[in-house]
């Protein structure tokens, strides 16, 4: 049986230590872009100069941002250590995005009323729950039924960030709207 192609080969290693998809795509995108960048030449022919120098360019030519440019390296170590299973010293010398120096926006409970107040139906409610519950985008979207206990005021949040399980609190205010999704799901069905 012949060898599976690189990126395939990065793919199921990705899988099998199951990492989230949104991870394997980014990886496989940086790890394509790193070969492109050095016109096509496979990894095994290259090594700590190389990701140097593709780094480097991202935060000087490409000028991205710094936690951009860490994922990148994530996906080129990630590579080289658990899909070529080639140990790198530490790559040292590299160019760094200069980190946002910038605080975050958060809104203020007015704004966020504002915004919500414009959303209606599924919009609405998953981000009631975004910001009622904490929960993360991709957590409120896989959200089921059997996750919400109504009787105790909770979610139950089952493989979420680092494919960890948590509770969090079912905001009192979304146990009408939530009863009535229901509902409305059960008599399209």
């Amino acid at each position: 049986m012949p060898t599976p192609k690189l990126l395939n080969q990065v793919r199921n290693v990705i899988r099998v230590k199951h990492f989230s998809l949104s991870t394997e795509r980014a990886y496989v995108g940086w790890i394509r872009r790193f070969i492109l960048f050095h016109h096509k030449k496979h990894p095994t022919e290259m090594a700590e100069a190389e990701i140097r120098q593709f780094i480097s360019h991202l935060a000087v030519d490409a000028k991205i941002s710094a936690s951009t440019q860490t994922v990148a390296l994530s996906a080129l170590l990630f590579l080289y250590r658990d899909v070529l299973k080639k140990d790198l010293p530490y790559v040292d010398n590299i160019e760094r995005a200069k980190p946002a120096k910038k605080l975050p926006v958060v809104f203020n409970r007015s704004e966020v009323q504002a915004v919500l107040a414009r959303l209606d139906g599924t919009h609405h409610l998953i981000s009631c729950l975004l910001y009622g519950s904490g929960l993360r985008l991709m957590e409120a979207v896989r959200l089921r039924v059997k996750d919400i206990d109504f009787e105790r005021g909770e979610i139950t949040i089952r493989e979420g960030k680092g494919a960890k399980d948590r509770v969090t609190m079912l905001p009192v205010s979304m146990l009408e709207n939530l009863r009535a999704q229901l509902k409305r799901v059960r008599i399209h069905k």
